[in-house]
């Protein structure tokens, strides 16, 4: 595996919005699936819910968004690779004594890059300011 998304990336490739076209621009470029961890999988899926509840989507946009993401897994264009969630909390543990202090990160940006980190990434992919900073900080090359 090459590159992890975070939520923001992963949201924005099955929800109209700002970045929607350049995720998918992006993803159109590469050469392998996107890789998601289920607590990624979790958290983007809870993230369209959420949106709908709150009326900033129609239901039936949310729904057809989440019908394309659970097709994209069954076809094999998403993957949910196994994850060793001892050894990603570990090394969250250890990004978030090292950065945390210093730039306030919340928990899941910080379980997202040890996510990353711990899967082999090299690329770490988002839209989002802080997380793109603790990535960067952690050797990342972050895009788009």
């Amino acid at each position: 595996m090459n590159a992890y998304p975070d939520a923001s990336f992963l949201c924005a490739l099955y929800v109209p919005q700002a970045n929607a076209d350049l995720a998918s621009a992006h993803a159109a470029t590469m050469q392998e699936p996107i890789h998601a961890a289920s607590l990624l999988r979790f958290e983007a899926c809870n993230a369209i819910r959420a949106a709908a509840f709150r009326k900033d989507m129609p239901g039936g946009v949310a729904v057809a968004a989440l019908a394309a993401f659970d097709a994209d897994v069954d076809a094999g264009r998403v993957v949910i690779p196994p994850v060793e969630w001892e050894q990603v909390h570990a090394t969250a543990e250890r990004l978030s004594n090292t950065h945390t202090v210093r730039h306030g990160y919340s928990a899941l940006d910080v379980v997202h890059v040890a996510t990353a980190l711990t899967l082999g990434a090299k690329v770490f992919l988002t839209f989002d300011k802080n997380q793109r900073r603790l990535a960067e900080a952690e050797g990342l090359k972050v895009k788009p």
